[in-house]
């Protein structure tokens, strides 16, 4: 029987694991790539705070990887997460600093501007709360103190998330209430008003509809669900010494609320590579043929790939790109997917297909070049155990799944895992999928074009920039806060900064969209100026590496500068801060002609540009 507490999509811990971990703790320079294989294992509770405490030890030599302070202000002893939650990041390749406070200090810590919390500027802050805290625990029979107390609770947490922004300068987290496992009425106290687990539900259901007012929600109660909430609780640790779980339960919930965080840093993946055979369906397409292949109703087997299917749709219907890499012949390959009844998914819905019989290393090198991502934004799911670890070994940064050999498990590891954890959902991550297919598509055209300006001419583009809008908000604040890579300072702002800042009129917005004969890419940049009398100054300019090289920003330095000459400016000026992601961007100013205006401590480069001697280029495209 599976241990509810294992994080079985991940292979298990190394029988040498105490061995590596010493060996690594020691080197005299550190071994990254074997510190992250560690900790995309499966580690129990003891095995984390051993890796973390390296990990924490060794984070100024993670020259490139994210990385990101948690503070922690919580109503019960929150020790064991802090002492373990570093080696989950780096799971998600995040390199995590972790200040806890003592509990039931919360107040104290956020609505004071002088607290300890608030001078260490933390990036985002967990609220980690009881029920017995916010006054949850005890049943209120009667409707309307049931309904005051939860409102009282929510106001609560409302105020110290406005004090972890304005005192901290954090993004909150506040995570929902766990239900106890034991009940008053039995099934009633789910439509009693004032049970305990009505309260927590009606607890939970405000936060969740509060969560877009400039913080995100952890949902540890859904990560006590998957346990079972007999499990989770351990009521002796709770009595003893007022820990919340098991310490068994510490790795599910350190994973989950580490692939949050990572996700609110941009790290979550974009991508899920599908092989076929026994994977997308039962058998070889190659030997079984069409109508000997397993797939679909009446078969076990058959509808459990189907479910496989269902859920890649799924996937890709909430901006997940899909692709195909597999060992076949082309043409064999594609047989399914045009000429078996049951198939769910159509060719349509790759936005890359490979099936040839080079390496699926190489393969998915291909697929990430295709789709300008990061190999490290690929989740590669194959039932085969060598191609697994050939992938691995070749590719550590690629997610795998261990998956087994049970197609009926498939989906569930791989929506346990967390890969595709999201903070937000909106219109253009309905259609980011079909963005991205669009983009191969252009890429072939760019193949077959004679030259750049004549590949970039027959696009037909058309770039819209438009001052940042209520409409635009939630894309707006996501894209700032999920690009790294095309970013010139990385700072982050959520909705409600975004609203601010376009509500301020000495900021000057603006959200830029490009769409093409291939299709609408949505929102693709976003800029923000600070104006002043006679220069205006970059504060932030990202834009999505899939239109890198189409001249949009070109077109963006443009319409600022024709807007700050009008404004009665005669400069601009701007920061590249380097991180360990954005190299791409290190000449951006340098190209679009600004002058260097010297170099900081920190690496970072000042730029400006004399507007009085700027002239707009011919572009190639409509710009609205």
């Amino acid at each position: 029987m599976r241990n509810p507490f294992d994080l079985p999509w991940l292979l298990p811990a190394p029988d040498d694991f105490r061995a590596r971990l010493k060996a690594l703790r020691g080197a005299e320079t550190a071994d990254l790539a074997a510190l992250r294989a560690l900790a995309a294992r499966g580690l129990d509770t003891t095995q984390s705070e051993q890796l973390s405490r390296v990990v924490t030890a060794r984070a100024d030599e993670f020259a490139d990887t994210a990385r990101m302070t948690l503070g922690i202000v919580s109503s019960h002893t929150v020790s064991v997460i802090a002492r373990t939650l570093p080696a989950a990041a780096l799971r998600h390749g995040l390199v995590l600093t972790v200040h806890e406070t003592d509990y039931g200090q919360a107040a104290q810590e956020l609505l004071d501007p002088h607290s300890r919390l608030a001078s260490l500027r933390p990036d985002a802050v967990l609220l980690a709360f009881d029920p017995q805290a916010l006054g949850l625990d005890r049943p209120r029979l009667d409707p309307d103190a049931a309904e005051t107390a939860v409102t009282a609770a929510i106001a609560h947490v409302r105020a110290l998330c406005a004090g972890a922004r304005s005192h901290l300068g954090a993004v909150p987290i506040v995570q929902t209430l766990v239900s106890p496992s034991e009940s008053l009425f039995g099934s009633f106290d789910a439509q009693r008003t004032g049970s305990v687990r009505w309260l927590i539900a009606r607890f939970n259901m405000r936060l969740a509809a509060e969560s877009g007012n400039g913080g995100l929600v952890f949902d540890a109660a859904f990560v006590a669900a998957a346990i079972g909430l007999d499990n989770w609780l351990d009521p002796r640790l709770w009595h003893d010494a007022k820990i919340p779980f098991a310490l068994d339960a510490t790795p599910r919930y350190t994973d989950g609320l580490a692939a949050l965080l990572a996700a609110s840093r941009g790290l979550g993946r974009k991508c899920l590579v599908l092989d076929l055979d026994n994977t997308l369906w039962g058998g070889v397409i190659g030997d079984d043929g069409l109508d000997g292949i397993v797939l679909g109703q009446g078969s076990g087997t058959g509808e459990a790939h189907l479910a496989i299917q269902a859920f890649a749709l799924d996937l890709r219907s909430r901006g997940i790109v899909l692709a195909v890499c597999s060992k076949n012949e082309d043409s064999v390959a594609r047989l399914p997917f045009a000429g078996h009844a049951e198939m769910l998914l159509k060719e349509e819905h790759i936005a890359v297909f490979l099936a040839n019989w080079t390496d699926k290393a190489s393969n998915l090198r291909q697929i990430a070049a295709t789709l300008n991502i990061g190999t490290d934004a690929l989740v590669f799911l194959d039932d085969n155990p060598a191609e697994r670890e050939q992938v691995r070994q070749a590719l550590p940064e690629v997610a795998v799944p261990e998956i087994g050999s049970d197609p009926a498990n498939y989906v569930r590891l791989l929506g346990q895992a967390g890969y595709f954890e999201a903070i937000s959902f909106g219109e253009e991550d309905r259609t980011r999928a079909d963005m991205y297919s669009a983009n191969a598509k252009r890429l072939a055209t760019m193949d077959a074009a004679s030259d750049l300006s004549s590949y970039l001419a027959s696009l037909d583009m058309v770039c819209t920039i438009a001052p940042f809008d209520e409409t635009g908000r939630v894309r707006i604040a996501q894209l700032i806060n999920k690009s790294n890579q095309f970013n010139l300072t990385t700072r982050r702002y959520g909705e409600v900064e975004v609203a601010a800042i376009a509500a301020n009129p000495s900021k000057f917005t603006m959200q830029v969209r490009l769409a093409d004969r291939f299709g609408d890419n949505g929102m693709i940049s976003v800029v923000i100026f600070d104006r002043d009398a006679e220069s205006w100054h970059c504060d932030s300019w990202l834009m999505s590496c899939r239109v890198l090289g189409r001249r949009v920003e070109e077109a963006v330095l443009a319409h600022v500068a024709r807007a700050a000459l009008a404004d009665g400016a005669t400069r601009l000026t701007g920061t590249y801060i380097p991180t360990p992601k954005n190299g791409i961007v290190r000449d951006h100013f340098s190209k679009l002609g600004f002058a260097s205006d010297g170099q900081g401590a920190d690496g970072s480069t000042r730029w400006s540009l004399d507007l009085t001697r700027y002239t707009a280029p011919d572009l190639p495209m409509t710009v609205a």
